[in-house]
């Protein structure tokens, strides 16, 4: 299991979180995407994903 955290920028327009996002749904296969919010804004996504390995 590897873990990535993305810090976005404090001023990041909504349309920068969501392109963000967009880029690690593509990349992931197996796991979870965490959005941190505060005072109504994105500025952090944690990334956890699974490896499976063949049996």
């Amino acid at each position: 299991m590897s873990q990535l955290t993305r810090a976005l920028p404090s001023a990041a327009a909504p349309e920068d979180a969501l392109a963000a996002i967009r880029d690690c749904l593509q990349r992931i296969r197996f796991g979870s995407i965490a959005v941190t919010i505060h005072e109504g804004r994105v500025v952090q996504l944690d990334v956890t994903e699974k490896r499976r390995l063949a049996k």
